[in-house]
């Protein structure tokens, strides 16, 4: 049996170390991305209430009240059936005359363009390399014309009769 000397030994466990560093840093990447899109998404259902113009006191106090009644499955519950109706309302209104676009441009775009485009709706997609998204048709078109971008309105396709792909784990389950 061959045996590894020590300086082996040695340099294999600081790799280890090492690795065992550099995964413990990514969860803790990890951790701080998932803490800070929620805080996002709770800042957007502050704004979408209505209540970003609030006194930082008043919003503060607003929230504690509705900590103390967590506890409460039944308040909870009306919550719940609010919320999902004011959004679903939300997504009607919104949605109505939205369909699905994308948006090319023949060279990169001033920062405040592209703010005006996310502002319609839009976001960036890196691997198609295009503007995509739930827009209006017109007011896209409108900003296209700007700087000379293409605007594709997406079509969706019928159900086919194939199998699903089998290579990937479905969404669902």
């Amino acid at each position: 049996m061959a045996r590894t000397s020590l300086a082996e030994r040695m340099s294999r466990l600081e790799q280890q170390r090492a690795k065992l560093a550099e995964q413990e840093a990514k969860l803790k990447a990890d951790e701080r991305k998932q803490r800070t899109r929620r805080l996002v998404e709770a800042g957007t259902l502050v704004e979408r209430a209505g209540l970003l113009d609030l006194e930082e006191a008043a919003l503060y106090g607003g929230l504690l009240s509705l900590a103390n009644d967590e506890g409460n499955s039944a308040i909870i519950t009306e919550w719940i059936k609010a919320g999902k109706t004011a959004l679903a309302g939300e997504t009607i209104g919104n949605g109505a005359t939205n369909e699905p676009l994308t948006l090319t441009f023949p060279a990169p775009l001033p920062t405040p363009f592209a703010t005006r485009l996310r502002g319609a709706g839009l976001r960036w997609n890196k691997v198609m390399q295009h503007w995509e998204g739930l827009a209006e048709h017109d007011a896209v078109a409108a900003l296209a014309a700007e700087q000379n971008g293409t605007l594709h309105r997406v079509h969706s396709t019928a159900p086919s009769n194939r199998e699903p792909d089998r290579g990937r784990k479905s969404e669902r389950s």
